[in-house]
């Protein structure tokens, strides 16, 4: 899956979402020590950007250079293009020594991990027994009625263009493998509802869907989906109210867990 984001880091880091802050302090109130932070899956490092606010460091990785080229240059976050498959001494390498890690987070890339081999990688990297760790993901935007249910049809009428794997999106993370225990304070490990808000022009709204795993797919293949007549309703429900910017919110799915001892 991460091939389909190779060639298009500018146009990623400009269409997805920035996080809300309640989700990063929510997160870092679970862990007990901010010494270390694994950010997997980083892409241009938006999750990574405000972890670093809260961590001493922070470690973000992803398989795509073209991606990791648009990340910010901060002090204490640490970018590394890493292959698909690390081996535990790989991870030692580029990320840190077992039982060295206070926080993994994997922000709207955990459905497409093979989560046996990630999850043995993340009980190893922990801290124990407190490591904690926190993956998320977005649903759809939501921007008025008209300019939803025209996203809807989109998004249903293409369907087939989308990996297995966003079934697990769709479902809001509530069924994917998540074999954690509840972190202090909280009686189970999720999801935890929250909502990022950003403010958008049409463009911007057209950069985000064209960010999507389904659209690369379908342009990969030679078939454009977001077709002109499509096009042409987005934009008549987008200035129906004569308003060019819009504020755009993604509900948030949060999956947070810790590792025990026996981890």
């Amino acid at each position: 899956m991460a091939d389909l984001f190779l060639k298009q880091g500018k146009q990623y880091s400009e269409g997805r979402p920035t996080y809300p802050q309640q989700l990063f302090d929510f997160i870092a109130s679970k862990t007990p020590r901010h010494d270390l932070v694994w950010d997997v899956g980083t892409g241009t490092g938006q999750a990574a950007m405000s972890l670093g606010e809260k961590y001493k460091n922070v470690v973000g990785t992803d398989t795509s250079p073209n991606q990791l080229q648009f990340a910010p240059n901060l002090p204490n976050v640490r970018f590394v293009c890493t292959p698909p498959n690390m081996t535990l001494a790989e991870l030692e390498a580029n990320v840190g020594a077992e039982s060295s890690v206070d926080l993994v987070t994997i922000a709207q890339a955990l459905h497409w991990f093979h989560l046996p081999t990630f999850y043995q990688q993340v009980k190893w990297v922990l801290k124990k027994p407190d490591g904690v760790i926190a993956a998320w993901c977005y649903d759809f935007p939501e921007v008025s009625s008209s300019v939803d249910s025209i996203y809807q049809r989109y998004y249903t009428t293409n369907q087939h263009f989308w990996e297995p794997g966003r079934k697990l999106v769709d479902q809001k993370y509530r069924t994917i493998d998540f074999p954690f225990d509840p972190v202090d304070g909280c009686e189970h490990n999720g999801p935890y509802e929250f909502k990022a808000q950003k403010l958008m022009e049409l463009e911007s709204y057209f950069a985000y869907i064209r960010s999507s795993s389904g659209y690369q797919t379908a342009k990969n293949k030679g078939v454009e989906i977001l077709s002109s007549d499509l096009v042409q309703d987005f934009t008549r429900a987008w200035n129906e109210d004569g308003k060019t910017q819009k504020i755009v919110a993604f509900p948030i799915y949060l999956r947070i867990g810790k590792v025990g001892i026996l981890d």
